[in-house]
């Protein structure tokens, strides 16, 4: 034999020593799941998820409460001016027939009067603010009477608000002494109702469209807070002869020294203070500081010999409104009165026409 074929036979031999046989009772191994390979590092544990945080609730800031005696309680107020009925026929004037009214609103009945145009319709409407009048001895209707009767020969229908407390209107809660003491917020409350009356009525003779306020004296203080309260809700605003756009200096003209308000008086100092004590209080009362609010045209006119309420108040009152960026028209009559009489009112309430005509119509 060769020395090659020995060897094989000598390898062959010794390979099927080492091969042992497979025992007969061990299962066969089954195959993967997955022809991935078997890693031989051990797996590392697994690390319990971390929990997500359950965020803390987070607390809202208690809404800050609001003076009931200020611009903001206006301005934050939700007013609900509605029913308007037109009651019975007082008069006929000729061109315009004179009506009673009520509207609620506030909580309150509110009457006043309604002169209505001859004619088809719809007409504009001008809602009058009247200056003071004591409420024991006021009739529906008193204030600005000339006004309105020039207002509806020239188309307009007017709605004259009583107020409450005044004429045919529900006593509020708290009575004159009340609405005194409120700085008589509370009128403004009722106009702004009185125009959302307006708005909501379905009487097809008001232009609901195209409505104005104007006010003279107290009425003209009242148009304007009504107008920084409520931006928007009407077209255009008059005020003749008004009081000021701020309250200290009407307190002081009409309550400081006025011994049948010393109750009154003495409410307000122990409240919240007479304007020396607090003026901010005072100034968030009143209307001026809110003018960049108002986004009506305002008609101002005012007497330069008026001994009720100065004219400076007029030019003070104009300069911030300008100020403010309000698109203001005013006229100062040299040596007119309160009251405007004679030839300066007939100018004056032409060109109150004539600025209604331009916004209203």
């Amino acid at each position: 034999m060769t020395r090659a074929p020995l060897a094989l036979a000598l390898l062959l031999g010794l390979l099927a020593g080492c091969s042992a046989p497979a025992a007969q009772d061990s299962p066969p191994t089954q195959p993967a799941a997955t022809s991935a390979p078997t890693s031989t590092v051990a797996p590392s544990p697994t690390a319990a998820p971390t929990p997500t945080p359950t965020p803390t609730p987070t607390k809202k800031a208690p809404a800050r409460k609001v003076n009931p005696i200020s611009m903001q309680a206006l301005i934050q107020k939700r007013y609900d001016g509605r029913d308007l009925e037109r009651g019975r026929l007082l008069r006929d004037q000729g061109s315009y027939k004179r009506y009673a009214v009520t509207f609620r609103g506030d909580d309150e009945l509110i009457s006043g009067i309604m002169n209505v145009p001859d004619g088809k319709g719809p007409f504009p409407v001008v809602v009058l603010n009247h200056g003071y009048i004591d409420p024991d001895t006021y009739w529906s209707g008193q204030g600005m009477p000339r006004e309105q009767d020039v207002l509806a020969r020239r188309g307009y229908v007017v709605l004259h608000v009583d107020y409450r407390n005044h004429a045919g209107s529900s006593d509020d809660e708290d009575g004159v002494d009340g609405t005194d003491y409120a700085l008589r917020l509370p009128y403004v409350v009722d106009t702004i109702n009185a125009v959302k009356a307006v708005k909501a009525s379905g009487y097809d003779f008001l232009d609901t469209d195209h409505v104005g306020w104007f006010g003279r004296s107290m009425g003209g203080g009242v148009t304007l807070r009504a107008l920084a309260a409520q931006p928007g809700l009407v077209d255009a605003a008059a005020v003749w002869a008004s009081v000021s756009s701020l309250e200290a200096d009407n307190w002081e003209r009409w309550y400081a020294d006025n011994g049948e308000r010393q109750d009154t008086n003495k409410k307000i100092e122990k409240t919240y203070g007479l304007p020396d004590d607090d003026p901010a209080f005072w100034r968030a009362a009143s209307a001026r500081p809110f003018f960049d609010r108002i986004t009506e045209p305002v008609l101002v006119q005012h007497g330069g010999s008026d001994r009720t309420c100065p004219v400076r108040w007029a030019r003070s009152t104009v300069d911030a409104l300008e100020d403010a960026d309000v698109d203001v028209t005013s006229n100062v009559y040299p040596g007119a009165d309160h009251t405007f009489e004679g030839a300066t009112f007939s100018r004056a309430m032409d060109r109150t026409v004539d600025f209604f005509d331009d916004h209203l119509r």
